[in-house]
């Protein structure tokens, strides 16, 4: 009598007699492909040098102001944390955070940059004036503050600061010298609160007061 297992031992045995079973070819191909796991991992492998984490700290040197200013960051902090957290500069505000409200407006060597878009590094070696600055050491106000308070030119005031900022840079490059032209050049500066009409009387009148 022919026994069962013989059917399932020519189907678990050699294929074509090639001497290759099943468990054989099983067998092989996970050995194979742990050997490839492993190779590509010992390739990938880093020095702990090689491995440094962007958290790590480093130094740091910012003026600011016309006062130095020497800090351990985080590489990846941006000039607006730089100054609000680690410098304690809090008018400069954080508003969408994604460039597009204007808020965190400060000057780096004279033109407005977006604080909340630049790394604190990217600005060593230059000039960085924030809305603390513009007031004199003696506490006068700037022109344009002045022309801002006079024509109303904010409700809440959180945006204040960064339109003052601009303000200041619109007119130091020439683009004040209309009303519309303000309205096109003060467009990056958004007021949640709607004063633009007086924001563009403010820049118009501190203009004549910054130019004489």
């Amino acid at each position: 009598m022919r026994n069962s297992n013989d059917g399932e031992g020519s189907r678990s045995g050699s294929a074509n007699g090639s001497g290759w079973s099943r468990r054989t070819f099983l067998g092989t191909s996970f050995g194979s492909t742990v050997a490839v796991v492993a190779l590509r991992d010992t390739g990938n492998a880093q020095s702990p040098a090689a491995a440094a984490s962007p958290r790590d700290k480093i130094a740091v040197s910012l003026n600011i102001n016309g006062k130095p200013h020497d800090l351990s960051l985080d590489s990846r902090t941006t000039l607006l944390d730089a100054l609000r957290e680690h410098i304690g500069l809090t008018g400069s505000k954080k508003g969408c955070d994604q460039g597009q409200c204007g808020a965190y407006t400060v000057m780096v060597d004279g033109q407005r940059v977006l604080g909340c878009l630049i790394l604190a590094a990217a600005v060593q070696g230059k000039e960085v004036t924030t809305i603390e600055g513009l007031t004199g050491a003696n506490g006068a106000l700037h022109p344009m503050q002045q022309a801002f308070a006079e024509h109303d030119a904010f409700q809440c005031g959180y945006c204040t600061p960064g339109q003052i900022m601009s303000a200041v840079a619109c007119v130091k490059e020439g683009h004040a010298n209309s009303a519309d032209e303000v309205r096109e050049y003060m467009s990056g500066n958004l007021c949640r609160c709607a004063a633009y009409p007086n924001i563009v009387d403010a820049v118009l009148d501190a203009k004549t007061k910054m130019e004489a």
